[in-house]
């Protein structure tokens, strides 16, 4: 187990040596692949968090803080990231989903709701298509998949990010990425800037920048956009208002809102919550509203 430090680290062996705010847990999966999480909490109803493109499971600290008196509050590495295995993963979406339903599975889990952010929302998406029988409900913050893409657009994606490209990200590029996911980018956030600069140092850097590019693949080569018409459980969306992340802004432009009733207004059960001065991190940048939005959700 790995206890929360308050400095952040400015060289690191492996990406296991970034201090997390909750103490690290792993499990072994099948084809040799652990998979670590923080675990806070108790209750009847489990809070699954899955984080977005490039990110790891401390970016759910403020919800773990203000959920886990109520609720049991799992945020887990995806394998590729954080303290999780690396190796030469598919990374697409059913491969993501997978891991979650073999996941819930060996931790005996019952009770679950999923909670993903971007990327994360998109394998929420396909994990509750793929396996409904053991996801009771579903949070979407910022999701990916709610927006469409051309063909063309899709091939975009598939060429604009490379392995490379990840790996001479420079630290003024780092900060401006994170700066572009925020409204009004938190003090409190400077952590996850930190880790990101300090992880191009570990041994098992290559992976990371390996998985991102696949990642990006996976999501535009598995849309869920068509699918959720057959989600029959209960759903909540979250989005920022001013979310410069989506829609796309090199591709479609337009207003964020649109883009989140078109995709919420395709679920049966759906709830949407359009959060005002919050960017795409929205979880992070407003986590009281979204803490109290999943709280009223469980609740009802």
């Amino acid at each position: 187990m790995a206890g929360c430090v308050s400095h952040r680290p400015s060289m690191v062996r492996t990406m296991s040596d970034i201090t997390y705010p909750y103490p690290v847990k792993s499990i072994a999966l099948n084809n040799d692949i652990q998979v670590a999480y923080m675990d806070e909490g108790k209750g009847e109803q489990t809070l699954l968090f899955i984080h977005g493109l490039g990110s790891y499971a401390p970016a759910w600290k403020k919800n773990m803080d203000g959920l886990k008196n109520e609720f049991r509050c799992i945020a887990l590495d995806l394998p590729g990231y954080g303290h999780s295995s690396k190796g030469d993963y598919t990374g697409d979406m059913l491969f993501y989903a997978d891991i979650l339903s073999e996941f819930i599975q060996k931790m005996a889990l019952t009770h679950v709701t999923l909670v993903g952010h971007s990327m994360g929302g998109q394998i929420a998406i396909t994990t509750s298509l793929s396996y409904p029988d053991q996801i009771e409900g579903l949070v979407l913050v910022a999701p990916a998949g709610f927006e469409t893409f051309t063909n063309g657009q899709r091939q975009w994606f598939r060429e604009v990010l490379t392995p490379d490209a990840v790996r001479l990200t420079t630290v003024n590029q780092i900060r401006e990425n994170f700066a572009t996911n925020f409204y009004h980018f938190p003090e409190d956030a400077e952590f996850m800037i930190q880790d990101r600069i300090a992880i191009r140092t570990a041994d098992d850097f290559p992976w990371y920048c390996d998985i991102i590019p696949k990642n990006v693949r996976g999501m535009v080569d598995n849309p869920v956009f068509q699918f959720l018409p057959e989600i029959q459980i209960p759903v909540l969306s979250l989005f920022g208002e001013y979310d410069n992340l989506i829609p796309n802004r090199f591709l479609n432009g337009g207003r964020t809102e649109d883009i989140a009733q078109k995709g919420s207004s395709q679920i049966p059960r759906s709830v949407l919550i359009m959060i005002e001065k919050a960017g795409h991190f929205v979880q992070f940048e407003k986590s009281d509203e979204v803490n109290a939005a999943i709280r009223g959700f469980l609740k009802a």
